[in-house]
C-alpha cells in the first residue's frame, strides 16, 4: 500500500477492481499523506474526513456489486471555489471564511455521482485572483519541487497536491491561466476546456465570461476520464453550451501522423527564459518525431491580451463581488453604525489587497465617461484576438508554445509588483479571451524546476488536445516525475 500514491487514476482503478485494496483503504492512504505534509505545503484548506469515509464505503459497495464507473472509489480534492454541500467554501477569502454552501456545484455533484471520493478543499488565491497563490487569506501555498517557491495560481493548491501525490487529481478553475500556469510550475497536467464545456453552476464567479472549470492530474489519460464525467450541458448555467460530449478516451491512442501544429512567433519573444525555451523546443521536436508537421504562424494581437484581459476581468469581478456586502452572507464587521458603514468596513476588512485592487480597476473602467474608452474597447479587441485564432486554425490543427515565460519564482519575488505578476500569464490569457480549450503538460526541467508545454485547440477540440498530450506522454516520462521528498512514504 505504501506506493499507491505513485499510481495514476487508471492504475488505482485497476487495483480497486482486482480487490488489491478497498476504496476505504485508498482514501485513508491519501488522508494520511495530506495530514503529514500539509503543514509544509499549505495546499489543503479543509479536510472532509467523515464525508470521505462514508463515500468510500459506498464506493466499495458499488465495486463489489459490479456497478463501478472508472472514477468510483478514486480520491480527489476540489479547489475551494466550488460549492460543496455542508463543507466550507471559502474561495481563499476572509469574506467567506465561515460560509457553508447549502448545495453542491455541478462539477462536484457529477464527480460524486460517478463515485469519486472528495477528500477536501484546496487553497487558492482569493476569489481566484492571482498568479502565485500568495494572495490567500490562509497564507501562501508552496511548490513541492522547492518549498521556497510559488506553485502558481490561482489553482496552486490543486496543482501542488497532485505534484506531491497527495491526491491523484484535483479540480481547478481557469480565468486567465489559473489551471495551466500552476500545472506548468508544478510539473502536472492541467486542462482548461472550451468555455461553456463544463458547467459553472456552483463555481463562485470571478469573471463570468472567462471562468472555466477544469482538471489537474498526473497525465492526459486521467484528465480524459475526469472530463468524461465533468463535461456536458447544464440548464442551471446560462453560459453552459449544449454540445455533444464525446468519449474523451476514445482517440487517445490515435497516431499523430498528419497533425499540423502551429508555432506562433509571439510565444518566443524576448521575455521567454532560455531554459524554458530550450525544453519547449525539444518537446516540439518530439512531436515532429511522432508524425506532426510544424508551421510558423502569427497571433499579432496577443501582445495586447494581458491589457485586454485585466480590463474585462476586473470589470466583471467588480460586478460579481458587489454581492459580498455583509448583508446576506459572508464577513460582517462588528457594531456597524449604519448600512454605509457596514458595507465599507465589511468589504475593506473582508477582502485582501489583490481583490480590492481589481475591484477598484473594474469599477473605474465601468464608470461613466470611461466605459467606452476602456471596457467597450477591450471587448472589441477581444474579438480581434479571437479572430486571430480563427484564421490560424484554418491552417493548423493545434497551436503549441510555452505555458509560462519562466519556471517557478521565489515567494515574495513579485508580490510588490503587480504588473510583473500579471505578466506571468502572458501566454495563457489569449485562450480565455477566445474561449478556446488549452492545456499544459510537463515537458522537462530547467535548473531543477518543471517546464510546461502549452497546447491550444480549436473550439470543442479537447479530444485532440488530449490525444496529442497522451501520445507525447507515452514517449516521455516528465509527467511521472515526483519531487524526491514526496516520492516515498512521507515520514
Amino acid at each position: 500500500m505504501t506506493d499507491l500514491h505513485t499510481l495514476s487514476i487508471v492504475g488505482l482503478a485497476e487495483g480497486l477492481r482486482r480487490r488489491e485494496y478497498s476504496a476505504a483503504e485508498l482514501t485513508q492512504h491519501f488522508m494520511e499523506r495530506i495530514s503529514k505534509s500539509n503543514t509544509l505545503l499549505n495546499a489543503v484548506i479543509t479536510l472532509a474526513e467523515e464525508q470521505a469515509a462514508a463515500t468510500a464505503e459506498q464506493a466499495d459497495v458499488r465495486i463489489a456489486a459490479g456497478d463501478a464507473e472508472p472514477l468510483t472509489g478514486i480520491p480527489l480534492l476540489h479547489k475551494d471555489i466550488f460549492c460543496t454541500d455542508g463543507i466550507r467554501t471559502s474561495c481563499g477569502s476572509k469574506m467567506l471564511d465561515a460560509f457553508i454552501a447549502p448545495y453542491d456545484a455541478t462539477v462536484v455533484a457529477r464527480l460524486s455521482a460517478a463515485g469519486a471520493v472528495m477528500l477536501g478543499k484546496t487553497n487558492m488565491d482569493e476569489f481566484a485572483m492571482g498568479s502565485s497563490n500568495e494572495a490567500s487569506y490562509y497564507g501562501p501555498v508552496r511548490n513541492p519541487w522547492d518549498i521556497e517557491r510559488v506553485p502558481g495560481g490561482s489553482s496552486g493548491g490543486s496543482a501542488a497536491v497532485v505534484a506531491a501525490r497527495l491526491a491523484p487529481a484535483a479540480t481547478g478553475s481557469d480565468t486567465g491561466g489559473s489551471i495551466r500556469q500552476p500545472a506548468a510550475l508544478c510539473g502536472v497536467t492541467g486542462l482548461k476546456p472550451t468555455y461553456g464545456r463544463i458547467s459553472r453552476y456552483g463555481m463562485v464567479a470571478f469573471a463570468s465570461s472567462l471562468d472555466q472549470a477544469g482538471t489537474l492530474s498526473a497525465d492526459a489519460r486521467d484528465a480524459a476520464l475526469l472530463l468524461n464525467v465533468m463535461a456536458g450541458f447544464d440548464q442551471r448555467d446560462s453560459t453552459s453550451i449544449d454540445h455533444p460530449v464525446p468519449d474523451y478516451t476514445a482517440i487517445l491512442d490515435n497516431s499523430l501522423d498528419g497533425l499540423k501544429i502551429g508555432i506562433a512567433e509571439e510565444f518566443f519573444d524576448a521575455g521567454l527564459d532560455d531554459g524554458v525555451a530550450s525544453q519547449v523546443q525539444a518537446a516540439i521536436r518530439q512531436l515532429e518525431v511522432l508524425g506532426a508537421s510544424i508551421k510558423n504562424i502569427s497571433l499579432p494581437h496577443m501582445k495586447v491580451s494581458v491589457a485586454t484581459y485585466y480590463v474585462v476581468a476586473s470589470a466583471e469581478c467588480s460586478s460579481n463581488l458587489s454581492r459580498m456586502d455583509g448583508v446576506r452572507f459572508g464577513y460582517r464587521c462588528e457594531n456597524p453604525k449604519d448600512p454605509g458603514d457596514m458595507y465599507a468596513r465589511s468589504r475593506s476588512k473582508g477582502f485582501g489587497a489583490e481583490v480590492k485592487r481589481r475591484i477598484m480597476i473594474g469599477t473605474y473602467v465601468l464608470s461613466a465617461g470611461f466605459y467606452d474608452a476602456y471596457y467597450l474597447k477591450a471587448q472589441r479587441v477581444r474579438r480581434v484576438i479571437a479572430d486571430d485564432f480563427k484564421r490560424a486554425f484554418d491552417d493548423v490543427d493545434l497551436i503549441v508554445g510555452p505555458t509560462t515565460p519562466e519556471t517557478a519564482f521565489t515567494l515574495n519575488e513579485k508580490a510588490s509588483d503587480p504588473i510583473r505578476m500579471y505578466l506571468s500569464d502572458i501566454y495563457t490569457i489569449a485562450a480565455n479571451l477566445a474561449g478556446l480549450p488549452a492545456m499544459s503538460i510537463p515537458c522537462g526541467f530547467s535548473q531543477g524546476l518543471p517546464v510546461g508545454l502549452h497546447l491550444i485547440g480549436n473550439l470543442f477540440d479537447e479530444a485532440r488536445l488530449l490525444n496529442v498530450a497522451h501520445q507525447y506522454q507515452r514517449h516521455t516520462d516528465w509527467h511521472s516525475r515526483v519531487p524526491e521528498r514526496f516520492l516515498q512514504e512521507i515520514p
